[in-house]
């Protein structure tokens, strides 16, 4: 058993009141077991000062059932159900008798209220079994107290507080007798190995409520405010040099037409008035810089990764001197476009302001920051703003950027009255902030059938860091180099789901792939023989456990049928981010006369998997998601303008070719880590490898469609 220690500091911060109709609330606004993560996100939009660590509390009724607020925002990764089975969990409580709220944007209650990095469950995990385990232990108390009995001789089962000599009482009927009791300094936690709730698959408990349409995401919300579209220029860098409105004014809903920054604001009685208003308008807007594109991205990247910067991101040994002693070198060079985050939920947003207060509500992942950024907007002091998380259609880090808050922002002040932004689906691919383009180039020494020397050189789009040079295989080998450089543009860039490594890990795996190839090797053996090598003889510091990553990639093999795959095209990959460790094998098959990918075998070590079910999920969609970005996804630019606009112009994986998908996860007592992200960055290598199995042709760029022609 775990012992937590309260201290009496920690005590008084503690917050014990009653609740109308009986029952208690507890909060927990301390820090207890929560890390500061600060989220490492690339882009040109202006930075964070400060991210925020997590808790949460509970309310109990006096019919013993039991209200559990959820306090990030929920974004699909599946929080809402699985961070408030994990306080059940330790409060002891039947999952049966719980109901779970969507917590406010509240900093005096919790603490990093943020969803990104794959890090929700990983930084609250602690606080939240902790916050449970304390109000069990409250109820004991005042058990024991009424009872007169010592508190360790009262036992708890499924919200059920019992005693020999007395009769059952449930919480319900001791949250009112808790006033007097003292806050326990001492508190225990389970043993993982009794849990009965984490490690059970439990049904996302918004699910009746997504399935028959009951409004619950942002874009359902404040249906009788005005609507705010938005034109805004044709194209990155840009100014509006003027405008004509009539004709929108014209348009029968249409209420009122005005410019902001360089953009212009049509205001209208419903999203379709709004909306061809904005596309009745007449702008003119010209260039006093250079557009984005007037730089070749690519040649940018290509040419940048030639060039030695002024200090490298690592360097072991001396790789120069083991490239000049190599008996043969292979360099390959692998690019990557831009591209849109494309949640189903478009952009949207609520305001209403007036002299007193700011009300805002919505879909965004990073309520604190966007509350304080709306603050230094307005010139309001941050006291007077309010913001309500509402569930999330995706976001895959779009909504880390509240920048369409910010716009809505400066439209409601004018305005003074209810009013809500809505995106077009055209809006959401031409403001961006996109994924960043990169390119790299990775370059390896063999002598007698050994890897001598590495050399991996990343370049991207406004990107301070393209590579994570403490992953593997850094501490593999004894030369060992890595280099970044930054291209800037004024295309906006951001956090895309597992930023940089979503195609890093694409290049790198199929790269190892082609080295296995030439020093004639199988591609596993080639990845083993390295990590074992470094478990005798570690070269500097890494981010990785090497036996996690050879656990996964060991269980991937087994399952996937690795070694006996005769007739099968397999590939392989494996990857470390977000504190997960993920190994995949992808299949491909002719089928019909087309190449298709029919099957992934993923194993997964993410500590203690909390709810297998929402896990599964989280792996499935990751895994899908890289698949079809992979294959098929591309943003281009024309005079600083994105030439893909909607899904009839940008392709996206369909349902016919997404292929099996078998889960195996590591058994572990750890804690868990992330899981929202991990499996994307692996799906690349896994089945650039195995075309290359089924096609003997090697995928250097994404989109792999334009390299190797429509699949399926």
């Amino acid at each position: 058993m775990k012992s937590r220690n309260v201290s009496e500091e920690r005590r008084s911060f503690l917050k014990i009141s009653a609740v109308a109709g009986g029952g208690f609330i507890l909060g927990f606004p301390w820090l207890l077991g929560c890390e500061s993560d600060p989220l490492i996100i690339e882009t040109t939009l202006a930075q964070p000062n400060k991210w925020y660590d997590l808790t949460g509390y509970l309310k109990i009724g006096d019919t013993g059932l039991v209200t559990i607020m959820s306090p990030n925002p929920e974004i699909g990764q599946n929080v809402k159900t699985s961070m408030p089975m994990i306080v059940a969990e330790e409060l002891e409580v039947d999952w049966k008798n719980v109901v779970v709220e969507q917590a406010p944007f509240d900093e005096s209650k919790f603490e990093r209220q943020v969803a990104g990095g794959s890090q929700s469950i990983r930084k609250s995990w602690t606080a939240l079994r902790t916050a449970g385990a304390t109000a069990k232990q409250i109820l004991l108390e005042a058990a024991a107290k009424k009872w007169g009995v010592p508190v360790g001789e009262c036992k708890v089962e499924k919200g059920i507080v019992s005693h020999p000599n007395h009769e059952s009482l449930h919480y319900g009927q001791l949250a009112a007798t808790i006033e007097n009791v003292q806050i326990p300094i001492d508190i225990t936690l389970k043993d993982p190995k009794y849990f009965t709730i984490i490690g059970q698959g439990k049904m996302n408990v918004d699910m009746d409520q997504i399935v028959t349409g009951e409004p619950l995401f942002g874009i359902d919300q404040a249906m009788d405010a005005l609507v705010a579209m938005v034109k805004r220029p044709d194209g990155f860098g840009m100014k509006l040099a003027s405008f004509d409105d009539q004709k929108t004014r014209e348009i029968n809903g249409v209420v009122d037409v005005f410019k902001f920054e360089e953009k212009i604001a049509v205001i209208a009685k419903n999203t379709w008035s709004a909306m061809k208003g904005v596309k009745a308008l007449e702008a003119n807007y010209i260039s006093d810089e250079a557009l984005a594109d007037s730089l070749d991205i690519s040649s940018s990247l290509l040419e940048v990764l030639s060039q030695k910067p002024k200090e490298a991101k690592r360097n072991d040994g001396d790789v120069t001197q083991a490239f000049s002693e190599a008996e043969s070198i292979v360099e390959k060079t692998y690019e990557a476009p831009f591209l849109p985050h494309n949640p189903l939920e478009p952009m949207n947003f609520y305001a209403h302001i007036t002299d007193e207060k700011v009300s805002l509500s919505g879909p965004i992942q990073t309520p604190a920051w966007t509350r304080n950024r709306v603050a230094e907007l307005l010139g309001r002091p941050e006291e007077e703003i309010s913001i309500d998380m509402t569930r999330m259609g995706g976001g895959f880090g779009r909504r880390l950027y509240g920048n369409y808050v910010l716009e809505l922002a400066q439209i409601a002040d004018k305005l003074r009255k209810p009013v809500k932004i809505m995106y077009s689906r055209e809006d959401e691919m031409l403001s961006g902030p996109f994924r960043p383009a990169s390119a790299y180039t990775f370059k390896a020494a063999l002598n007698k059938g050994k890897i001598t020397a590495y050399h991996l050189t990343g370049a991207g789009v406004n990107m301070s860091n393209a590579c994570r040079e403490n992953n593997f295989p850094a501490g593999t080998l004894a030369n060992y180099r890595v280099d970044s450089h930054n291209v800037k543009s004024n295309i906006p860039t951001g956090a895309w789901r597992a930023p940089i490594t979503n195609f890093l890990a694409f290049a790198e795996q199929a790269f190892f792939d082609e080295l296995a190839e030439v020093l004639s090797k199988d591609p596993i053996d080639l990845r083993l023989e390295l990590l074992r090598n470094a478990k005798d003889n570690l070269v500097g510091e890494v981010d990785y456990e090497i036996d996690k990553m050879i656990g996964v990639i060991e269980l991937a093999r087994l399952k996937s049928g690795w070694d006996n795959a005769v007739g099968k095209h397999l590939g392989f990959s494996v990857y470390y981010s977000h504190n997960t460790y993920v190994a995949e094998v992808a299949e491909a098959q002719k089928v019909n006369g087309a190449l298709k990918i029919t099957k992934v075998t993923c194993a997964v070590d993410c500590g203690l998997v909390v709810n297998p079910l929402g896990a599964i999920n989280q792996i499935e969609g990751g895994i899908i998601d890289g698949i079809g970005h992979a294959m098929y996804g591309d943003l281009t630019f024309e005079k600083g303008r994105a030439r893909q606009q909607n899904f009839h112009q940008y392709r996206m994986i369909r349902i016919d070719e997404v292929p099996e998908i078998d889960v195996h996860f590591v058994e572990s007592l750890n804690d868990p880590t992330g899981l929202g992200e991990p499996t994307l960055p692996p799906a690349g290598g896994a089945i650039a490898n195995a075309i290359f199995k089924a096609t003997g042709k090697r995928l250097y760029r994404q989109p792999f469609e334009k390299e190797i022609g429509v699949l399926g």
